[in-house]
């Protein structure tokens, strides 16, 4: 069926709303996996940053010990360190304390290299940034622990090695720990090198666990704020009341137009059903002949069904 341009006007504005309110969802979902996914992509872009700062700690390094390294100064507030390992004695001596984190035998990496660099970091204040958690409280600052080649000390943007605890775990004791809010449970979180956060219990008071490398801290559920003083609802009820408005004006336009197209629609039939049935009342009828009558042309019987009986014809 056809429909005329009146028609199509009045549709317009209805499929305009519908397309606005099903995109809503869409864009908003669009927009968080984009924040998302650019937050982790800082994250792997700080890690490069602080891999070249510790390596440049290294002048005349020593296997086995710690030297301290220094951030630009617009990361003012993280801490970093770099430590030098032989492969071998890492996986038979382990390191009994290295910064926060306890490291046991039995520990590998994969690749295997003859020589690799343990960095820490603390990412103090600027955990946050880097690590968003949703509806979770931080108690203690982002730590890290990634291993590197060490073939290099002078190479940047080096992947990191895959490491991993064959044995007993390797546990980081938090120094720096918030109380936990009365009535909430402290979990240990993992951040791993793609993106994943692990959950975990505490082993210990402010102490966590793991087998694998990556970024942890200790957090806690976020507690609900306490309720809004009446100003506050007073102006939240005023707004939600105006969106309730201008929800009731588009959508009463939405309908308007439906129903406006529904009449138009209804008359467009009707108009067609009443062409049909006389059509079909002019086919069913006899076709009348024309004949000439001066200079008009007028409709003419070919014959006369009863011949017609003189009054003065004689009738035996």
């Amino acid at each position: 069926m056809n429909l005329n341009s009146g028609a199509l006007a009045m549709l317009l504005p209805f499929l305009c709303c519908c397309c606005f309110f099903f995109s809503v969802p869409t864009l908003f979902a669009q927009s968080f996996d984009t924040n998302a996914s650019s937050t982790g992509a800082a994250a792997r872009a700080l890690d490069a940053l602080l891999q070249d700062y510790a390596y440049r700690a290294f002048v005349r390094p020593k296997t086995g010990v710690p030297y301290d390294g220094a951030v630009p100064s617009n990361l003012t507030g993280i801490q970093i360190a770099a430590m030098r390992l032989r492969s071998g004695s890492l996986r038979t001596r382990g390191v009994n304390m290295y910064r926060e984190f306890r490291i046991p035998t039995g520990v590998l990496e994969q690749p295997y290299v003859e020589r690799l660099v343990l960095v820490y970091q603390n990412l103090g204040n600027w955990s946050l940034r880097y690590y968003s958690l949703p509806n979770y409280t931080y108690l203690a600052p982002i730590l890290g622990l990634l291993a590197y080649d060490a073939s290099d000390l002078s190479a940047k943007n080096l992947p990191e090695l895959d490491l991993r605890a064959s044995g007993d775990p390797i546990r980081i004791n938090f120094s720096d720990v918030e109380s936990a809010p009365i009535g909430s449970v402290p979990k240990c979180v993992r951040f791993d090198l793609h993106g994943s956060v692990i959950f975990s219990n505490l082993t210990a008071p402010n102490e966590c666990s793991t087998i694998r490398q990556g970024h942890f801290s200790i957090v806690t559920e976020s507690v609900p704020p306490p309720s809004p003083p009446p100003e506050r609802e007073g102006k939240e009820s005023s707004n939600r009341r105006t969106w309730i408005i201008v929800g009731s004006v588009v959508g009463g336009v939405a309908l308007l137009a439906f129903l406006g197209f529904l009449i138009l629609w209804g008359r467009k039939c009707k108009q067609r059903k009443k062409m049909q049935e006389m059509e079909k009342a002019a086919d069913v009828g006899e076709a009348l002949h024309m004949t000439s009558v001066g200079d008009t042309k007028a409709p003419s019987a070919t014959a006369t069904r009863t011949q017609p009986t003189l009054e003065n014809e004689y009738v035996p």
